[in-house]
């Protein structure tokens, strides 16, 4: 009984009085009394309905059928929340750059000519509906659709053609101006209840030739003369509160793609944003900090499996799913951070900033090393562990981020 109440108290952020110090599993959550700082749990999760009514599952699962059946359940969960699918749309006319932005989306380079790359070209290069699943989160898949109205994709028909029910929403590219069949595409979308995004696309290409050919460049009058006409052109086609993002998929962190991400989180399903959140691509300091957040919630989880898994009486069965299990993690916040060598290059030929310039801002021991149990071992819990791994890949994901863009921002 004082492992169901100690299980509880961990999960939920509580007090760990009155537990049996001899007991095998509550031994692993003392650090939690002993380094207050490392609570189990956010205020924000402790307020989450869908979070508390699945901590209640958990107990009572321990209560009932022991603590091997509570800890199959919890990691039941992970590997659910894990593969929550969310399928992006991206649709538009030739040369639009919708590859271009499918591959820049997933962290690819714009040289990437593996079978992973979307491939891209002046030409029209999407001839039938592909996907591509994310390189570290394969349950988020961008789709690279046929513009609407190409010769085996007319508007009447396209979305019964690209099986629209199994996209969570659509981003609408065009490289100067939405069209009338762009418009058709909007509305039926609309009609069936799911949202699209306008995306106007090659801005950094506006920027060149607007300064290459004008004696009085002014960037800022440039960016309002592209989004006043995108919008002007959208209502005559009676689009009503047109919203039109402006992209440069070689410049994330520039013009819109930080809004239309924030519009993307906002407006997705509860379930659906964790997916979103951590297949981002990093292109500001705030999204580090909600990847770290969306990372930090599981790990209550984490180390309340290893904690009951603890009372498994099998002799060393515990030690090796937590060291195995802490290897596994650390690994994942690595790549979720875009700390991994090839996504480290992409970065570097992308910035041109190089690589050995960005390597040296890692301090973390865990960043460019292979991670190992050995490296697991210096840690005396699982939860500590994992909140201090995390801390460390999220503070160099910072310091790289900064580095690649040349500012001297404190961390």
């Amino acid at each position: 009984e004082s492992l169901i109440g100690h299980f509880s108290g961990c999960l939920r952020g509580g007090t760990l009085y009155n537990v049996n110090p001899n007991n095998s599993a509550a031994k692993k959550f003392n650090f939690l009394a002993e380094y207050p700082s490392c609570s189990c749990i956010t205020r924000r999760a402790m307020e989450d309905p869908f979070e508390n009514d699945q901590i209640e599952q958990f107990k009572v699962e321990l209560q009932t059928n022991g603590p091997a059946a509570a800890a199959a359940k919890i990691g039941a969960y992970l590997e659910e929340q894990d593969k929550i699918p969310l399928n992006i749309g991206i649709t538009g006319e030739s040369g639009s750059g919708k590859s271009t932005f499918v591959n820049a989306f997933r962290g690819l380079d714009k040289k990437d000519k593996s079978a992973a790359a979307a491939p891209t070209g002046c030409t029209e290069t999407t001839k039938e509906v592909k996907p591509y699943p994310h390189p570290q989160y394969p349950n988020v898949t961008l789709w690279d659709l046929p513009g609407v109205g190409t010769p085996n994709f007319q508007a009447g028909n396209y979305l019964k053609q690209v099986q629209f029910v199994r996209f969570d929403f659509f981003i609408i590219i065009s490289a100067t101006r939405f069209t009338e069949n762009d418009v058709k595409l909007a509305k039926e979308i609309q009609k069936m209840e799911k949202k699209f995004y306008f995306v106007r696309s090659k801005i950094d290409q506006d920027m060149r030739n607007e300064e290459e050919t004008q004696s009085e460049f002014n960037a800022e009058k440039l960016i309002t003369k592209i989004r006043d006409n995108c919008l002007q052109g959208l209502e005559k086609l009676e689009v009503k509160s047109p919203k039109v993002f402006l992209v440069s998929s070689h410049h994330f962190h520039l013009y819109d793609f930080c809004l239309l991400q924030e519009t993307l989180e906002r407006e997705l399903p509860a379930h659906k944003r964790a997916a979103l959140l951590l297949a981002l691509p990093i292109v500001n300091f705030e999204i580090i900090k909600k990847k770290k957040e969306a990372l930090q919630s599981k790990i209550k989880f984490l180390a309340a499996s290893s904690a009951v898994g603890a009372a498994v009486p099998v002799p060393g069965l515990s030690c090796a799913l937590d060291l195995a299990m802490l290897v596994t993690t650390a690994i994942k916040y690595k790549n979720t951070f875009g700390l991994d060598r090839k996504s480290l290059q992409s970065l570097a030929d992308s910035t041109r900033v190089p690589l050995e310039d960005l390597i040296a801002e890692m301090k973390s021991p865990l960043a460019l090393k292979e991670i190992s149990p050995a490296a697991a071992l210096s840690f005396a819990s699982t939860y500590r562990a994992l909140s201090t791994f995390l801390n460390m890949l999220a503070e160099d994901a910072q310091r790289v981020f900064t580095k690649s863009l040349g500012l001297h921002t404190s961390v």
